[in-house]
């Protein structure tokens, strides 16, 4: 097979990566420029003559979890690793817009649905649509969000801020069960081969690596659509926060709740007035 962007682009970075870079001694004798192949490979824990026949553009179809291993080992940087899930795409001859029947997720919220949202203050609420862009809030989210970073995007969007901002590790004590709520509900009960999706998810698997890769390997799951989780506010501290989700179509409905009476006041004290009333998930 002629050689492709995928091809040329490995080769191309492969070569201009030195050992010492990825943490390999430089023997005086090295015809290769750059990296061997051999090295790579055991780098990025595949054969050798697998790499051979995707730079020489004989295989053309490397898994998200091979593209995030060999990004990783060629230490690319985020715009280079978009561009190697674009340049894998080219190779296998696929097309963004391969679903015909995909519409685009929602980007104005429905006034039926902001009418209900507006309705909910002084809780902390949200409005988002089928990919997790935040539409609406109401002012107690931003009182509650806003200084954990989640806001700062021009158009927040929740499995992007778990996944790519270091900041949300510290908000969310269990980090690791938040990802995953966020990212089963990005992929629950969508279009079979939604592009929109796809292109959100190959944007984290590059930006983020092989962890978002191996999560995407084990499949979607129903989330759950209501539970408690803790966030940890640089004001208000450890909260408890019971959250349902109302879905509507392709937007969804956010709702938090204190948890318990600690909660409560907490969120009083960022309101600056008291209104809100704890609630045993336990009773319910």
């Amino acid at each position: 097979m002629a050689e492709n962007e995928l091809s040329v682009f490995l080769r191309a970075r492969r070569e201009a990566i030195t050992p010492g870079e990825v943490g390999l001694p430089s023997g005086p004798r090295r015809r290769t420029p750059g990296l061997r192949r051999s090295e790579l490979a055991t780098l990025a824990g595949i054969s050798v003559e697998y790499l051979t026949r995707l730079e020489q553009g004989r295989d053309r179809n490397p898994s998200p979890q091979v593209l995030s291993a060999l990004a990783d080992a060629l230490r690319l940087t985020t715009e280079e690793r978009l561009y190697l899930r674009f340049a894998a795409k080219s190779a296998a001859g696929d097309s963004f817009m391969s679903c015909p029947g995909a519409h685009p997720p929602e980007e104005e919220p429905r006034p039926s649905l902001l009418a209900i949202l507006e309705g909910l203050e002084p809780a902390p609420a949200l409005l988002h649509n089928r990919l997790g862009d935040v539409l609406a809030r109401t002012p107690a989210f931003e009182r509650l969000a806003g200084p954990l970073g989640l806001l700062d995007d021009p158009r927040p969007n929740l499995l992007r801020f778990v996944f790519t901002d270091p900041r949300a590790r510290e908000a969310y004590p269990e980090w690791d069960e938040v990802a995953e709520r966020r990212l089963h509900s990005v992929r629950h009960d969508q279009p079979p081969g939604d592009p929109y999706l796809t292109g959100l998810l190959d944007e984290l698997s590059a930006s983020v690596g092989a962890d978002f890769a191996t999560r995407l390997a084990c499949g979607p799951v129903v989330p759950p659509y209501s539970g408690v989780e803790l966030v940890r506010h640089p004001e208000a501290g450890l909260l408890r926060l019971c959250y349902d989700t109302l879905a509507s179509g392709d937007q969804r409905l956010l709702v938090y709740q204190p948890a318990d009476t600690a909660t409560a006041r907490a969120l009083e004290r960022l309101a600056g007035f008291g209104a809100l009333r704890s609630v045993d998930r336990e009773a319910v």
